[in-house]
């Protein structure tokens, strides 16, 4: 590796994830347009401004990860990942340009719309985790956590560019063409993985098989501090995190069209982005950031809720990205680095599912509310559930009695590191809504460290 290369960007000395950076980067692009569309599409061209519609569709889309969590997992550590990338990414190409066609011929109804949400949902399902433990394929581990933190930041950096594209796109020209441009860009992808050298592919262990995947449920079992981490981000992903129906019925509630939501939306990634480079920097992941980013997360929520014109709500939507990310990058850190190596896929896909498997719980809710109460009373809910998590986080630091007042200053509170356990060597990692927060990768001749 170069001396003179930057440590931020030490992964791009590898051919290989430098390959995959650039084609991730184009695939999430489009991947954020369609969904800015299909958001779109479905409250204003399939419904009259109709927000359980688009609860439902966002249900539709999230659901399998959650049903399908044992076989997807199995399935990404049971066969080759860069062949099964290429069938996912080929299969959502032709799903998304089939979805633009039926736009542009305007044969497109809810109900086949409906169909889509959950055929892209399931394919989804294989590809998230595919894609997660597909970067550990690429990088050693000695510069896992600087992939990490680069993964995070382009999945955010196309949060900011997609749905700003995909507003204007639809005022422009129309929903339909945004779907077919997000098929294009699936072809970043598909060239990637093709010109990707099989040979330096780090050498991979393959899983014991599906008898074993009920260990990562009972390991969690007996994991307090991981149980209380997926409680929050369960809370918070399922009620908090749906930005689409949030974003959409505000613009429309402050007379702004297409753009002025995808515009809102790319405002959000800027928080969001700012969230991922600071996880970046920090050495490890601790608990205590996870909650603070909840509160963070939930008063941000609250002043959205209340602001009076459109661009005082899109100030306060750096604030909520920049919350949600530090939480759930943190969280992911957590889970990663001080879970059993032996257990860390099944255990990562336990969390994916209790992240993405709470949006088919919540965005009903949340767009029936938004519907029959208006969308400032649905972001409200969103706080709450915020509020909620941050008290279940809260009263465990109390509780386990890691929060106590100092012993060298009389009115200062400390916060003790959770139970010993080893911080272990990335082995897979995620770049799923927010990725995970990088950690420094210890020497195995190090002494142990122990998580906080």
């Amino acid at each position: 590796m170069s001396r003179t290369r930057s440590p931020m960007f030490r992964s791009f000395s590898i051919f290989n994830y430098r390959v995959w950076f650039i084609g991730a980067l184009v695939s999430n692009i489009g991947a954020w347009m369609q969904a800015t569309a299909l958001s779109w599409v479905v409250l204003t061209e399939l419904t009259d401004n109709d927000a359980a519609a688009m609860g439902v569709t966002m249900a539709l889309q999230f659901a399998p990860p959650l049903l399908l969590v044992g076989v997807t997992g199995w399935v990404a550590d049971r066969f080759d990942r860069r062949r099964l990338l290429i069938l996912t990414q080929s299969l959502l190409l032709v799903l998304g340009v089939a979805i633009g066609v039926l736009l542009l011929l305007g044969v497109m109804t809810l109900p086949i719309m409906y169909a889509f949400a959950l055929a892209l949902g399931v394919i989804a399902a294989f590809d998230n985790p595919a894609r997660q433990a597909f970067v550990s394929d690429l990088v050693a581990r000695e510069i896992a956590s600087n992939a990490v933190a680069l993964n995070a930041a382009s999945f955010n950096g196309a949060r900011m560019i997609g749905p700003a594209v995909a507003g204007l796109l639809i005022v422009a020209v129309g929903t339909g063409w945004v779907f077919l441009v997000n098929g294009i860009t699936f072809l970043g992808m598909i060239v990637a993985l093709m010109l990707i050298r099989i040979d330096e592919l780090v050498p991979r262990v393959k899983a014991p098989g599906a008898s074993r995947l009920a260990d990562g449920f009972r390991y969690v079992a007996r994991r307090p501090d991981l149980i209380v981490t997926f409680s929050m981000v369960f809370l918070v992903g399922a009620f908090g995190m749906n930005f689409p129906i949030f974003a959409s019925t505000m613009a429309l509630e402050f007379g702004q069209e297409a753009d002025g939501y995808g515009l809102l939306s790319s405002i959000l990634a800027v928080g969001s982005l700012a969230g991922a480079l600071l996880a970046a920097r920090r050495d490890r992941a601790r608990i205590r950031v996870v909650i603070g980013g909840t509160l963070l997360f939930a008063v941000a929520a609250t002043a959205s809720a209340v602001m009076p014109t459109y661009w005082a709500y899109a100030a306060t939507l750096m604030f909520t990205g920049f919350a949600v990310v530090t939480m759930l990058t943190t969280a992911n850190g957590f889970v990663q680095t001080t879970t059993d190596p032996a257990l860390r896929g099944r255990v990562l896909a336990l969390y994916v599912a209790i992240l993405m498997g709470g949006t088919p719980v919540g965005a009903p809710i949340v767009g029936w509310v938004a519907a029959e109460f208006g969308p400032r009373v649905a972001i409200l809910l969103g706080a709450v559930a915020g509020f909620a998590a941050f008290a279940i986080g809260a009263t465990w630091l109390i509780v386990s009695g890691r929060l106590h007042r100092s012993e060298e200053k009389r009115f200062l509170l400390t916060i003790d590191e959770t139970r010993p356990m080893s911080v272990v060597e990335p082995e897979r990692f995620s770049d799923e809504a927010a990725s995970a927060t990088p950690m420094r990768v210890p020497d195995d001749t190090a002494p142990t460290r122990r998580a906080s």
